[in-house]
């Protein structure tokens, strides 16, 4: 499906539309984020078909949402909306790490000692983890800070030295 909405700059993934439910433009919605108020009434998502408010949304027991946007009126227009990425503003949160923060940012010590550069966040039920360029994995529990593309750490002796053996 073309783009014909240009997504915000800045913007984040937060789910898609998976199929339509139902007669009235009910939808399904899988969000890629554990931040249910993007579904809450009156939020706003932008997608490759423009912005959509929530008019209502419910969890199903099986762990599924199922959404009424407007501009959504019935099925057939909801079966359009079949696996559109919908995307929102970053969320404001001082205490919260944000996955798209912490790649490119230098990771260092908190004794300023340089340990390299976040290239991507690994899931892990335990703890989120920091993969650096220097092929180092760092828990996101060892993060003790976050400022200006700078990341310090504090971790347990040892763990940086167990790759350069």
């Amino acid at each position: 499906m073309a783009r014909s909405t240009p997504i915000p700059e800045g913007f984040l993934e937060v789910g898609h539309v998976r199929r339509a439910h139902g007669l009235r433009g009910d939808v399904f919605v899988q969000l890629v984020t554990d931040r249910i108020e993007r579904l809450a009434v009156g939020s706003t998502l932008s997608s490759g078909q423009g912005e959509v408010t929530v008019e209502s949304s419910r969890l199903l027991p099986n762990g599924r949402w199922v959404v009424k946007f407007d501009h959504i009126a019935d099925r057939t227009a909801a079966e359009a909306w079949s696996n559109v990425a919908l995307y929102a503003a970053p969320i404001d949160d001082i205490d919260t790490l944000w996955f798209h923060e912490l790649i490119g940012s230098r990771v260092v010590e908190a004794d300023g000692t340089e340990r390299g550069t976040c290239t991507k966040v690994l899931s892990n039920p335990a703890a989120d983890i920091l993969e650096l360029d220097s092929g180092h994995l760092v828990p996101t529990t060892f993060v003790v800070a976050q400022t200006n593309g700078v990341v310090t750490v504090e971790v347990p002796d040892g763990l940086f030295e167990l790759l350069d053996d």
